[in-house]
């Protein structure tokens, strides 16, 4: 186990809980070392249900705590960074995964510099993250690591500069829905073509997380791992040609691209 720290949760919610559970459940840190707070006793329960400790109030939340993720609602993070001001101190690390707040507005809210912005999506609730992370010029190398290793229990984090957010944001953020409309639509036309359907929805899920284990695992090109699949004028490649006649490619790009543009504006308001 690494260097034992006191992790915080100001908001625990779907995300945090996912964190918390993967952060336990790996072994980087003891639930003992975990914390947060919560007025419904729902929320209360789901995390004592694992060993971390509930208090009374996020002030005490961020007291006893080395590391603080801020995992409320991006329209909740204004007044409660303002709340939270006093009780932040220098050996203190503010993460924040609220969509579209930026490092210039978390450390102006908080009036605290060592502020980390990360951005997970939704396949954290199994394990399978996609997080991103940057960090303000006060963050240290250590609390990278740290930071890093909380990610790395619910799946992959990679380090990349703030301009590039909304992009993430259109890709990883919002990519599990392109994903399972895409497994949505495989399964019906499995249907179409005789299957039963729940025969159809495990076929078409099977294969999309087998294809991504694929790609992952060999770190061969995804062209090149189509290109061994498409035989010579056979069924394969009879389903690019349709695929490629309805412009799938270009319309993922644009998805993405939109999102993207979209998160851009969001932020700006």
């Amino acid at each position: 186990m690494a260097e034992a720290f006191k992790l915080g949760f100001v908001g625990a919610g779907n995300m945090a809980e996912s964190i918390a559970r993967g952060v336990a459940k790996s072994g980087v840190l003891p639930p003992a070392s975990i914390r947060t707070s919560h007025r419904r006793s729902d929320r209360r329960d789901a995390f004592r249900s694992f060993g971390v400790e509930i208090v009374e109030t996020n002030s005490q939340v961020v007291d006893r705590s080395d590391i603080i993720i801020l995992s409320v609602k991006p329209q909740m993070v204004k007044s409660v960074l303002l709340e939270l001001k006093p009780s932040f101190s220098e050996e203190k690390v503010l993460v924040s995964v609220a969509a579209g707040i930026k490092l210039k507005e978390l450390q102006e809210w908080s009036g605290h510099r060592r502020v980390i912005r990360v951005m997970p999506n939704t396949p954290s609730a199994v394990g399978q993250a996609a997080s991103v992370m940057c960090m303000a010029e006060m963050a240290t190398k250590k609390d990278e690591e740290r930071v890093s290793s909380l990610f790395g229990a619910i799946g992959k984090i990679w380090t990349a500069d703030e301009k590039y957010f909304d992009a993430v944001t259109g890709l990883s953020g919002s990519g599990p829905a392109y994903i399972f409309l895409t497994i949505e639509a495989l399964a019906d036309g499995g249907v179409a073509a005789g299957l039963p359907r729940d025969l159809a929805l495990g076929l078409a899920s099977q294969t999309v997380l087998g294809a991504a284990t694929m790609v992952t695992n060999t770190g061969k090109h995804p062209g090149q791992l189509k290109d061994a699949v498409t035989s010579p004028a056979g069924t394969t490649i009879a389903g690019v040609h349709e695929l490629e006649k309805g412009a799938y490619r270009g319309t993922l790009i644009n998805a993405v691209v939109a999102a993207s543009k979209r998160s851009r504006e969001l932020s700006q308001t």
